[in-house]
């Protein structure tokens, strides 16, 4: 496996392992995941298929731009989710939205648009925080990994690969 596919296949593996770990804080240490956790499990399977794609398919300069910019919009779309969700955990008692029905309750019963509005609305169940790793809980960590995800698309995206550079050196 050329240097490549490996920039491509390590933020796939990254986003496998950290939506195995969001498998076993579910089913292993009862963690039920919130609505917006769901939301951004979605966006962790998007990236993961665009870099194991990427890695598969070894791009030229303009697939290699292509690949990155949807890293990076669903990144950025991720980023958007967890950091609502940390908008919610940070907010007094007494102003966190009340629970409402989980996400497959609103799937089936709700039409589209409200289903979306109730989803980025949040719910209290959003807002609670039940498992912390160095003073950041899930949803910071999720923040903080969707930022690292986005620059690293960035940075891989505007670094030139190895067919450029062989490209260049004849």
């Amino acid at each position: 496996m050329n240097r490549d596919r490996l920039l491509f296949a390590a933020p796939a593996l990254a986003c496998a392992a950290l939506i195995g770990y969001g498998y076993y804080l579910q089913y292993f240490d009862s963690q039920d995941p919130c609505p917006l956790c769901l939301v951004q499990r979605g966006f962790y399977y998007g990236i993961l298929l665009v870099f194991a794609v990427a890695a598969m398919h070894f791009p030229g300069r303009t697939g290699r731009r292509l690949y990155c910019s949807a890293a990076i919009v669903l990144a950025l779309g991720g980023f958007g989710i967890a950091a609502r969700q940390v908008w919610l955990q940070h907010l007094p008692a007494d102003q966190v939205p009340a629970c409402g029905p989980d996400l497959y309750f609103m799937v089936e019963n709700f039409p589209l648009g409200r289903m979306l509005e109730k989803l980025f609305m949040g719910s209290g169940q959003c807002a609670e925080v039940t498992w912390r790793f160095l003073g950041l809980s899930i949803a910071e960590w999720s923040l903080a990994c969707f930022v690292a995800l986005a620059l690293y698309a960035l940075w891989l995206g505007l670094v030139p690969g190895r067919r450029q550079r062989l490209q260049r050196n004849l």
